[in-house]
């Protein structure tokens, strides 16, 4: 996955600069973002804190992880069955 050019700092920044009643358009032409980006991280980040994100980010981080070890478990565990099988 393609790492962001902003933190979640300055992402959340962008957001509450919107919710003061700057125009979108302006705010992402303001930043060199599209709209759509906008409101991607408007619909991921809306109404946190950076201390909400940074937690969001570590979670997603260990999830990944054991979504990972899972997945090399169970290929072993297929590998092991199939060499138990030919054996007997």
């Amino acid at each position: 996955m393609r790492k962001s050019r902003f933190t979640e700092e300055q992402i959340i920044a962008v957001l509450k600069e919107s919710e003061s009643g700057v125009g979108t358009s302006e705010l992402c032409r303001k930043h060199g973002v599209s709209e759509q980006t906008f409101y991607r991280w408007r619909s991921k980040y809306g109404g946190m804190e950076v201390s909400e994100a940074r937690r969001l980010r570590q979670l997603e981080e260990e999830n990944s992880k054991l979504k990972q070890m899972v997945a090399d478990l169970s290929l072993d565990k297929r590998a092991l069955e199939a060499l138990l099988k030919k054996k007997f």
